[in-house]
């Protein structure tokens, strides 16, 4: 039996493109990684960026989301705050939660990180990064994102 052709959708799936930003507190962009196109992980993208051999983030005090795991181990950091990840459900427990003060901590931080999301939010201001990127030269995805981190530094320095 043949299917019937008006009843199939096809969905193209869209290629993710990723970059490293690190901000202030102010929101004003001091680094901004390289971009990745598709399914990268985050640990990975920071050590291409800043490889841990050369010690470069040991001086500062840095925030980071679940998805830099490894990071503390690879890069011999004690300044590093990272949330508490939930226990995995077994069947000694059942129903894993974070304790009161894990939460407390969590709630600390997101506080505090939540400033790198309004300044990447800040960039997509800009709607060349909202919407799909169609152009096919090669890196033309950095040059954006590059000129729109440095209209978003601009508008936060006037």
């Amino acid at each position: 039996m043949r299917p019937n052709n008006e009843s199939m959708t096809v969905e193209k799936k869209a290629q993710t493109l990723k970059n490293t930003v690190l901000s202030l507190p102010s929101t004003f962009i001091v680094f901004l990684g390289r971009t990745f196109r598709g399914h990268h992980h985050d640990d990975k993208m920071l050590q291409q960026a800043f490889p841990p051999e050369m010690d470069w983030l040991s001086d500062l005090h840095i925030r980071v989301d679940l998805g830099s795991q490894g990071m503390q181990s690879d890069d011999h950091l004690d300044q590093l705050d990272m949330p508490h990840t939930k226990p995995r459900k077994s069947p000694k427990n059942p129903q894993p939660a974070l304790s009161a003060a894990q939460k407390a901590v969590h709630k600390a931080l997101s506080q505090i990180r939540i400033f790198v999301e309004h300044a990447i939010g800040g960039m997509k201001r800009s709607n060349i990064l909202v919407h799909s990127f169609r152009n096919r030269t090669e890196h033309f995805e950095d040059d954006a994102i590059g000129v729109c981190a440095g209209l978003w530094n601009l508008v936060l320095s006037y």
